[in-house]
């Protein structure tokens, strides 16, 4: 059973950058492309990013051009360097294969306020 473990998120100011890991139990995360996903109270999931296992990349249009998706298939790590963050960026932050095949973890929570 593959579970997925977020860590990185905080509290940080409009236009700092936070890094956020995800972690991954056993050894078969590198056959799934993998995303980032976000949710906001009261809002729906919104994927953020995906990343093939090749390595090919996606990005929601609200984060393209400041956030960067990247795989470590031999430490079954998937990262998202988040850069100028914005109020609008806050949400719990969660990790899963791009069909959402995996159970979800507890999320990391991004909070961006002045």
């Amino acid at each position: 059973q593959v579970q997925l473990v977020e860590s990185g998120g905080g509290l940080v100011q409009p236009g700092g950058s936070l890094r956020l890991s995800c972690a991954a139990s056993g050894s078969i995360l590198s056959i799934y492309a993998m995303g980032w996903y976000r949710r906001a109270p009261g809002k729906q999931r919104e994927l953020v990013a995906t990343i093939t296992p090749g390595g090919i990349t996606n990005y929601a249009d609200s984060v393209r051009g400041r956030f960067t998706i990247s795989r470590d298939n031999a430490k079954n790590t998937v990262y998202l360097q988040m850069n100028n963050l914005k109020p609008e960026d806050t949400a719990v932050h969660n990790c899963n294969s791009d069909r959402r095949l995996l159970h979800w973890g507890q999320g990391t929570q991004v909070t961006v306020s002045s």
